[in-house]
């Protein structure tokens, strides 16, 4: 008896099991030049189908034939282990739950039924888009549309509970099934597209709309809105398109509290968390496609308030972005993702990754917007596919066809120039933020509140973030240091030690404080002023399941940051650090130290105490300088880990990376610890000894749990963090508050925050001869000039800077 393989098997069942109303035809790319005019729903499903399918490229030309290639194995690959089963579609994903609930079993049985249709999706477009080596295999066809029986007679249907997380049933699965019925719409038949129409009207109802609350705000709506759309579309029926459409318009204000956008730039999800670079990524990417899928037809979106998700291009996410990358202290979770077990690919996410997704939607969101508005994005586009050297965009692994079709033409664009890197200071007092940017690098920090969390761990992903938002500082150089957190940075750096932070070392669990933005602190001094260039930052930092305290500040220059810590106190039983740096030197890096002149050995496991260094350089990032010395201890090692290790999702594999780490060690349980030093990126040793050198170049005026401050006179910079009130110097606060005062000639701008965010009234005194306030905000109240200049505040409750003009005597 000849032996039957598996993979015939499943041909055989596939070709019994295909129902008689199949018919083969040409696939979808091949019919995307027919007239739509007749039907709307129609002309919807086709702009849908180029939207994600992509228009106007060679698939025989770089970048497009080697994707179309890689789609095809990847959908070869997924061909030859799909197998019909009871509970399955393919063995390594079952999704018959046998006791049905929304424990994390349950997440997992939802979350393989999502996969299901994931890669049925990913078999429809290799179907689908040309050059892929089964463009219109009508085999294929038939495997797809019996798999898509099969998982619908099984578990997506209109009869069918739904178990484990409700996203896989409201977003997930109906998000691939309706692209995917928008890809093979004529092959599918009426029985079909009424059955899969009735499956998402069942999990979800237009009651998933009717309150802007719950799991219904912000990215979540909009990933709600576009199922209501596309199954307005597939379905013929008005009134889903407008009620999707209707329903987008809760997103778009600006919120003080909770989910969305905020008047100052930042972006909130689950409460407590800053997710810019996720879900709001997700809230960007389809908004910019809803947009395009409405516009010109009965249901295009023209609530005026969508101008404000055009002005969070600028305001909300390019801030945000650095040389293609995205700002892991904004992508919550996500940044623990590294690679999943799911991915058959085994590709790395990571923040280079994640910011390629979000330009690629600037990209499509710049159809919708103003011609001055899209003139400005596509430079900005131009720009960062320029700079995008560690990663580059136009081959990423992030994005499809389609976008990358949509970026190509402005790379190649002859009228586009591309737009430099930015520089100066933003300030996001709703979600605990600062970005800073200089020539030749950037930085941003993390802190947490009341307000905002820790970290944010939840589904079994991000289990050892626990510090991130204790005063973690990033940064990298335009040249150097792109792929610090990108490369395998959050599976092996040791999170007891993440970069600036000051931490206790108390075990933790994985997972400490609570999932879902449960983990915050009692404070709310968390804030910082800012001209738009340089800025003063603080944080009142209680620390994560801990007694430990400390008063940290960041001073925000030219060429440094400046990073004072006092008011350092613990109870733990344990030791306390801070952080200088810990940086990711790669698989194989030997970067040298060089400690106040002397070159140090680069022996792996070697760690060493420097009393009273005064500088340390490390070889291809930049320097650090100590002011009045400091006890310095550096560690150079290898660690291994595993995505695993922090996401239940994550391969086991291990991955080592070596690394770098400087701290200053506080002791056991100190009671009045403090530290000061500078970072200086990109710098080169004689450049970070001579600043050393250079006394006068910076002054500190105060570094106490009461107050902190710092003098830079070369710049005319001033600033201070009152933590209680008093005189620092030649400035006096009636109330916490933080100031920075730059001085250039006969002017000054003053800038004030109240980061308690009490709305009482803030008096600042300036004693310095001030003969005229020549401009103010209407916040800022002139008591007094002259002699010195009085100011008060009225700081209101969302952290915000309040700034006035002077003339200087």
């Amino acid at each position: 008896m000849p032996r039957i393989t598996r993979r015939a098997a499943l041909r055989a069942a596939l070709a019994t099991a295909a129902t008689a109303s199949l018919t083969v035809t040409t696939p979808g790319i091949a019919r995307a030049t027919q007239s739509d005019t007749a039907d709307p729903y129609d002309t919807l499903r086709h702009t849908w189908r180029d939207l994600l399918l992509g228009t106007g490229f060679d698939p025989t030309a770089a970048p497009y034939a080697a994707r179309l290639a890689a789609l095809g194995d990847t959908a070869a690959g997924l061909r030859a282990t799909m197998q019909v089963a009871p509970g399955s579609l393919w063995p390594d994903l079952p999704y018959a739950d046998p006791d049905p609930d929304t424990d994390a079993e349950s997440y997992t049985f939802s979350g393989n039924l999502t996969n299901s249709f994931n890669r049925l999706r990913t078999l429809t477009e290799a179907y689908a888009q040309p050059g892929t080596g089964l463009t219109g295999d009508a085999t294929l066809l038939t495997e797809i549309l019996t798999g898509l029986d099969h998982l619908h007679a099984e578990a997506y249907n209109a009869a069918q509970a739904r178990y484990g997380n409700w996203w896989s049933w409201q977003i997930g699965i109906p998000q691939a099934l309706l692209d995917i019925a928008t890809h093979l719409y004529d092959d599918l038949g009426a029985t079909r597209i009424a059955d899969y129409t009735a499956a998402v009207d069942h999990f979800v109802p237009d009651s998933a709309v009717a309150q802007y609350t719950g799991t219904s705000t912000g990215a979540n709506r909009v990933d709600l809105c576009r199922v209501i759309a596309l199954r307005g579309v597939i379905g013929k029926n008005p009134a889903k398109l407008a009620l999707a459409r209707d329903a987008l318009s809760p997103v778009f204000p600006y919120v003080t509290t909770g989910d969305g956008l905020y008047a100052d730039g930042s972006f909130i999800q689950h409460t407590y968390v800053p997710y810019a670079g996720s879900y709001g990524a997700v809230m960007l990417g389809g908004l910019s496609l809803l947009f395009a899928l409405l516009e010109g037809s009965d249901w295009a979106v023209t609530d005026p308030n969508r101008q404000i998700i055009l002005d969070s291009v600028e305001k909300a996410y390019a801030p945000l972005l650095f040389n293609g990358l995205a700002m892991d202290n904004v992508s919550g979770r996500a940044v623990s993702r590294g690679v999943q077990k799911s991915d058959t690919r085994r590709v790395l996410q990571d923040d280079h990754l994640r910011g390629h997704g979000i330009i690629a939607c600037i990209a499509l969101l710049a159809r919708s917007a103003s011609p001055a508005e899209r003139t400005r994005w596509e430079g900005m586009i131009k720009g960062w596919i320029t700079r995008a050297h560690y990663r580059p965009i136009l081959t990423s692994d992030a994005l499809g066809i389609a976008q990358l079709a949509r970026l190509k033409t402005i790379a190649d664009s002859t009228t586009t120039t591309a737009a430099p890197e930015p520089t100066g200071h933003r300030l996001f007092p709703a979600m605990d933020r600062a970005v800073h940017r200089r020539p030749g690098w950037a930085a941003t920090v993390s802190m947490a509140s009341k307000r905002i969390t820790y970290y944010e761990n939840g589904n079994g992903e991000h289990l050892r973030g626990w510090h991130s938002g204790s005063g973690m500082l990033y940064w990298w150089g335009d040249t150097f240091g792109n792929g610090q957190y990108s490369d395998s940075f959050w599976a092996t750096v040791d999170p007891m030690r993440l970069p600036g932070t000051t931490v206790s070392r108390k075990p933790l669990a994985d997972g400490e404080g609570g999932a879902w933005g449960a983990a915050r602190p009692d404070v709310r001094w968390v804030g910082g002023a800012t001209d738009g260039t340089y800025a003063a930052v603080g944080q009142y930092l209680k620390g994560l399941s801990s007694t430990m305290q400390a008063k940290k500040s960041w001073f925000f220059l030219d060429d440094m940051i400046v990073c004072l810590g006092a008011g350092i106190l613990s109870r733990d039983g344990t030791g306390v650090e801070t952080i200088v740096d810990n940086r990711n030197l790669g698989a194989n890096g030997t970067h040298a130290l060089t400690v106040d002149g002397a070159v140090q050995p680069t022996t792996l496991g070697r760690q060493s105490t420097f009393r009273g260094a005064r500088w340390a350089h490390l070889a291809g990032f930049g320097g650090y300088v100590f002011p009045g010395g400091t006890d310095l201890t550096a560690l150079r090692e290898a660690r291994t880990g595993s995505w695993s290790a922090i996401n239940t999702g994550g391969t086991t594999d291990p991955v080592t990376r070596r690394y770098l780490t400087l701290w200053t060690d506080h002791g056991t349980d100190p009671t009045a610890g403090d530290y000061a030093y500078a970072i200086l990126p990109g710098a080169s040793a004689r450049q970070t000894a001579a600043r050393a050198a250079d006394a006068g170049r910076l002054r500190i005026l105060a570094n106490t749990g009461d107050q902190q401050g710092l003098r830079a006179p070369a710049l005319g910079f001033t600033g201070v963090n009152f933590w209680l009130a008093g005189t620092v110097d030649d400035l006096t606060a009636s109330a916490p508050a933080s100031v920075m005062i730059r001085q250039s000639g006969g002017t000054a701008t003053v800038c004030v925050s109240g980061p308690l965010r009490d709305g009482a009234a803030i008096d600042l005194t300036w004693q310095r001869p001030v003969t005229a306030v020549t401009s103010a905000d209407p916040t800022v109240q002139v008591l007094a000039t002259g002699s010195a200049l009085t100011l008060r505040i009225t700081p209101g409750t969302l952290g915000a800077v309040h700034k006035a003009q002077v003339t200087l005597d």
